[in-house]
């Protein structure tokens, strides 16, 4: 048996080693290399963003945590375990992933910064993308498989010559299969010289928008937005200016760092996640595995998992 991958993201990289310790001979086709794909502007801190349905969601979340939480114990693979302090201005209730994550405790107030009233503290993985796409590239030509710069136009052709044929291909699915309910949701970041920062802060609930800051070895990324609709790739200092100020009043160390780089990537938005075989293709199987938004690093070995067990079923 043989696949191919069409998109060398996250998402691809990971369902391609599924594939080929499942024993299936396995190629990636990508239009352009993984350094270039949305994965690598990913701030890529475990949390399940925005995505649903939540039942299927949280078996995916879960089996990427754990091996999520191996990887990092592994050198060179560009994940690291981090606290992550998600806050708010009012009370929360327990997250609906409470259950698989470790070290769990509830912060109040007073251990707040100031106008938040509640929070929440978990270990939390994280990948710095650049580092840990080049470690799932060498894992998956290690065990064999090859990455190809190619551009598909038509999924169905390829089932002409391969038995299996994934489709990782993110926000291009929109164009590749005429899925229309596909939705850019636009995210812009700020990389930042690293001060010494080693805790992850998250503030999904803020007036002023989505503040999030991620430490990474030698920088930091600071977000952010979720723009719908919005595939402009180009940074606005306008919303860099506003990430800035809000990661500075979190954290005011970042004050005297220096900014590195702004960075834009379009999530690949959905009502909800796509990863089934597409019963409408009557010879070979086609398996889509696309729309996690922003989860795509969060839920990717759960979903590569079931791509290897769509791709081996009877």
């Amino acid at each position: 048996m043989n696949a191919v991958v069409i998109g060398c993201g996250v998402s691809g990289l990971s369902s391609g080693i599924r594939l080929l310790e499942s024993g299936i001979d396995t190629e990636i086709w990508t239009r352009e290399p993984a350094v270039e794909t949305t994965s690598n502007v990913a701030a890529a801190f475990w949390y399940p963003y925005k995505v649903y349905p939540e039942d299927l969601v949280l078996n995916w979340a879960a089996a990427t945590y754990t091996e999520l939480v191996k990887l990092a114990a592994i050198a060179d693979t560009g994940v690291v375990v981090r606290e992550l302090l998600e806050m708010f201005p009012g009370s929360a209730a327990q997250p609906w992933w409470r259950k698989i994550v470790d070290d769990f405790q509830r912060f109040i107030a007073a251990q707040l910064p100031t106008g938040y009233y509640d929070g929440y503290l978990f270990a939390c993985p994280v990948a710095e993308m650049p580092i840990y796409l080049a470690y799932l590239q060498r894992r998956f030509e290690d065990l064999g498989g090859t990455v190809r710069i190619r551009t598909v136009d038509s999924v169905t052709e390829l089932l002409n010559d391969h038995d299996v044929i994934v489709n990782c291909t993110g926000i291009g699915a929109r164009e590749l299969v005429g899925d229309q309910t596909m939705i850019p949701i636009r995210g812009q970041v700020v990389r930042v010289s690293q001060v010494g920062i080693e805790r992850i802060l998250l503030d999904q609930h803020g007036a002023a928008g989505l503040t999030y800051i991620v430490p990474r070895s030698r920088d930091c990324v600071l977000g952010g937005t979720a723009e719908p609709n919005d595939e402009s790739l180009v940074p606005n200092e306008q919303t860099a200016a506003g990430i800035l100020t809000r990661c500075i009043q979190l954290e005011p160390r970042l004050a005297n760092a220096v900014v590195l780089e702004h960075q834009v990537g379009l999530r690949p938005g959905r009502p909800g996640i796509r990863l089934e075989v597409d019963r409408n293709v009557t010879h070979g199987r086609l398996i889509h595995n696309y729309g996690h938004g922003g989860a795509g690093v969060a839920l990717s070995w759960g979903c590569a998992d079931e791509v290897a067990r769509l791709a081996t079923a009877a």
